[in-house]
């Protein structure tokens, strides 16, 4: 595992590139199909991805990966695809300060998740803060 200065670092940089991936989206999709936006942003994520990959070194055959990594590998992508799908779909109907939020109910989900699939277990506090995130998801629903 990764120390916590590190895992955070990156995961604060997801989360900006991440409200900026709603921006630009709902800027992006005015006057396109929610679904061709997300294939075309699939697409250059594709792209993006392989030149940086190839580009650090990275590369190895997926096909020589292990065979459970591979179909969680694929049950995740289906997941990201079906999860895009629903948000670019939500972006176009709403607005991105609206939809957003309730997109982030999934950190809910993921600690829910992990105690049901992982067998992690949260602290005290840490539920405590995942209960803040769940009220708050709602009172940003429920006020909208």
């Amino acid at each position: 595992m990764e120390t916590a200065p590190t895992w955070f670092f990156w995961a604060l940089l997801s989360a900006v590139f991440a409200a900026l991936t709603a921006i630009f989206a709902k800027i992006g999709l005015a006057g396109i199909d929610s679904d061709l936006a997300t294939l075309v942003r699939t697409g250059i994520i594709a792209v993006v991805l392989s030149a940086f990959v190839i580009a650090t070194g990275k590369w190895t055959n997926p096909l020589s990966l292990p065979g459970k990594t591979l179909l969680f590998l694929l049950l995740s992508g289906l997941a990201t695809g079906a999860s895009w799908v629903c948000y670019f779909r939500a972006l176009k109907m709403g607005e991105a300060s609206k939809v957003a939020p309730v997109d982030k109910l999934s950190l809910v989900l993921v600690a829910v998740f992990a105690v049901l699939f992982l067998q992690e277990r949260p602290s005290g506090g840490e539920w405590l803060g995942i209960l803040m995130v769940a009220a708050g998801v709602l009172v940003l629903a429920l006020n909208r």
